[in-house]
């Protein structure tokens, strides 16, 4: 039986993990910049919520001193393939330089804090588009 790709699996949770990221971070700025540019789908609801809900996890995360399961579950793969963290291809080692800083856990939980204050002064500031569904037999009142 061939064994797993430990390695290439380990990359692609951290590249799932820098793109959550992303997401986090490029939506808020795509939300104000897209409400000053009148781009719908930045107050689509499933979009919104998406995006509140990562990071309302990643606070979340913080304040009660859990590691993030990407993260460990990377770190478990790369243990698997008998890596180091630091023992990866170019882009997981660029990828890893950019998600991974060193700092005491109470610098990260107060910026995962800020940073979610600031998605959920834009949820109030640029509130979702609420869903016009109508009914498929509802009719408009013409008057006549």
């Amino acid at each position: 039986m061939p064994t797993p790709p430990y390695r290439l699996l380990a990359d692609l949770v951290l590249a799932i993990h820098f793109a959550l990221v992303l997401f986090v971070i490029g939506g808020l700025v795509a939300i104000v910049i897209g409400n000053r540019l009148s781009w719908p789908w930045v107050n689509r609801w499933s979009f919104r919520a998406a995006h509140l809900a990562a990071i309302a996890i990643v606070v979340l995360e913080s304040w009660l001193g859990l590691a993030c399961p990407l993260t460990t579950l990377e770190m478990w793969l790369r243990a698997q393939a008998g890596t180091a963290v630091h023992e990866q291809g170019f882009v997981a080692y660029w990828l890893q330089r950019l998600l991974f800083y060193e700092a005491p856990a109470w610098v990260f939980g107060l910026a995962y804090t800020v940073f979610g204050l600031l998605v959920a002064a834009a949820w109030w500031r640029f509130p979702p588009a609420r869903s016009a569904r109508r009914r498929p037999h509802a009719r408009r009142n013409s008057g006549i």
